[in-house]
């Protein structure tokens, strides 16, 4: 047999299978070991795991470690972690081959038989776990793949002098709420107000009396709310909104006081009834802070709450609704009062007349009767007897009579 031949026959011996059942071996690659894939990029939120897969074939004698790129900590060696984190460790998984009786051997199947994978686990991400992670083969040339982590943080309110607190100011003074917050990516701050109203802020531009227009918004976007030459119905809780779209959202509540001497409102500045009815005085005050509120009878006798008078008021944000119903209505209670209403920038009072309706009926000298109601400011200005207006009735006695008791107990049934 020649040399040729013998050449021949070894190699086919070499590379093939030639009976089922029979496995050959083939030699070692010599490229070395190789990357099955990138190790590839990841984003997390923080508590959340995040996991990096490192796959080679061919790692033979060669080991794999983990590292951290920034500081080049190594983290694990082959199969061991090394890190005192107890957050970070590794696991391995080697390739497996067919199961069972195998007719031939392809490359393929040979080659899954080869690959190992690593992988790195972190548990419980925290910000400071935000790197690059190496996937390293202690080849020489070193060999390595790389795959970073980029960890999303939840929104945070950052408190002190980078966040309003609660602020008053005087009514036409300026007034400016900030809010910074903190997160990954940043966040996005807005402004709402707590009771549902709209943000009110003015205009760059004016109207003809020179006064910017107020400008309203469901929600007003921007870490910082300007709001110039404030006004009262600015005043109350405002809503700092933090959000970047990684669970949860969070919010600040700064509350804006408005300070402003009271004001006074009359609604019926004269009042009029008949003897023996209630009557019932109303005022509305505007003021902040909050005021002392009482009654005046005559511009000197202070009323109290009791049998005779019974006071009582309505507060609503800086709005107070006063009310004095005098009982059983006499001559001596015709005369002037006031709602008085003082805090600490001022004082103001509304002026109330009540005045006597005086009901009667005359039988008529010809015979028809008449019921004649007489009342008027006049009579309440000089809280005399004497008679200015006066509506008369004719008509048949019992009908109308019946009529006019009717008119009175609605018109005061409101009291």
């Amino acid at each position: 047999m020649n040399s040729k031949l013998r050449m021949f026959l070894v190699l086919c011996v070499v590379t093939t299978v030639t009976a089922v059942g029979y496995k050959v071996t083939l030699p070692p690659s010599n490229v070395g070991p190789m990357f099955v894939a990138p190790v590839g990029n990841q984003t997390a939120p923080t508590g959340r795991d995040a996991i990096f897969t490192c796959s080679i074939r061919n790692i033979d004698k060669y080991k794999v470690g983990w590292l951290r790129t920034s500081d080049r900590t190594i983290l694990s060696v082959h199969t061991r972690t090394v890190t005192h984190n107890a957050r970070i460790s590794v696991s391995y998984e080697s390739g497996s081959g067919n199961s069972g009786t195998t007719n031939f051997v392809t490359n393929q199947s040979l080659e899954d038989t080869n690959i190992g994978t690593w992988r790195l686990h972190i548990r419980h991400l925290k910000e400071s776990d935000r790197d690059c992670y190496m996937c390293q083969i202690n080849t020489s040339p070193m060999r390595s793949e790389e795959g970073c982590l980029d960890i999303l943080v939840p929104p945070d309110i950052v408190y002190g002098g980078e966040t309003s607190a609660d602020l008053a100011v005087s009514e036409g003074d300026n007034a400016t709420l900030t809010c910074r917050a903190t997160g990954r990516p940043t966040p996005r701050v807005s402004w709402r107000r707590e009771d549902g109203e709209p943000v009110l802020t003015r205009s760059s531009s004016s109207t003809s009396s020179g006064v910017a227009n107020l400008i309203r918004h469901d929600t007003f976007n921007g870490s910082v709310l300007q709001l110039h030459r404030v006004e009262r119905k600015q005043m109350g809780a405002y809503l700092c909104i933090a959000s970047n779209d990684v669970p949860p959202a969070v919010s600040k509540r700064v509350t804006l006081a408005v300070n402003f001497a009271p004001a006074v409102k009359v609604p019926n500045q004269l009042l009029g009834a008949p003897l023996g009815t209630d009557v019932q005085l109303e005022c509305y005050v505007e003021a902040f802070p909050n005021t002392i509120n009482y009654w005046l009878k005559h511009r000197g006798e202070m009323l109290l709450d009791g049998p005779k008078y019974n006071i009582r008021e309505d507060r609503s944000g800086y709005r107070v609704l006063m009310w004095l119903l005098i009982r059983g209505f006499t001559q001596e209670d015709v005369g002037t009062y006031n709602c008085v209403s003082t805090n600490s920038l001022g004082k103001a009072e509304g002026t109330l007349r009540l005045y006597e309706i005086k009901i009667f009926v005359d039988i008529g000298r010809r015979g028809n009767d008449e019921i004649a109601i007489y009342g008027g400011s006049a009579e309440a200005a000089r809280g005399s007897g004497a008679l200015q207006s006066g509506l008369c009735l004719r008509t048949d006695f019992s009908r109308r009579l019946s009529f006019v008791l009717w008119f009175i107990l609605q018109m005061f049934r409101r009291y």
